[in-house]
């Protein structure tokens, strides 16, 4: 992204969801001070399913990021299968002030 993008308040947005063994692991309280740490917005909840999805916002650097750490990071006892990525877009504004647990 081009520093002329970031003056404008060009954004990235994108929706993620974990797969392995992600839940009882702590992963959503790492991916909070994760996201905190590099001044990204959105959420993070468990599913149903078994998996942890959510949706991160923020300068695309930060974001591209986030996105490898819920890739291949996570937390110390999680083991990642796989993560998908989808509606990843550009946005003018944060729809978010923080990074939160939903449940």
């Amino acid at each position: 992204m081009s520093s002329l993008a970031k003056a404008a308040g060009v954004f990235k947005s994108v929706d993620y969801e974990v797969f392995g063994r992600v839940q009882g692991v702590c992963f959503r309280m790492y991916t909070e001070d994760e996201a905190r740490k590099l001044g990204v917005v959105g959420w993070v909840k468990n599913t149903r399913q078994g998996t942890v999805t959510g949706q991160v916002q923020g300068p695309e650097d930060k974001v591209n990021a986030m996105k490898a750490w819920l890739s291949k990071v996570g937390s110390p006892s999680s083991r990642i299968a796989r993560t998908n990525f989808s509606n990843e877009k550009e946005i003018t504004k944060l729809d978010f002030s923080g990074f939160n647990t939903r449940y």
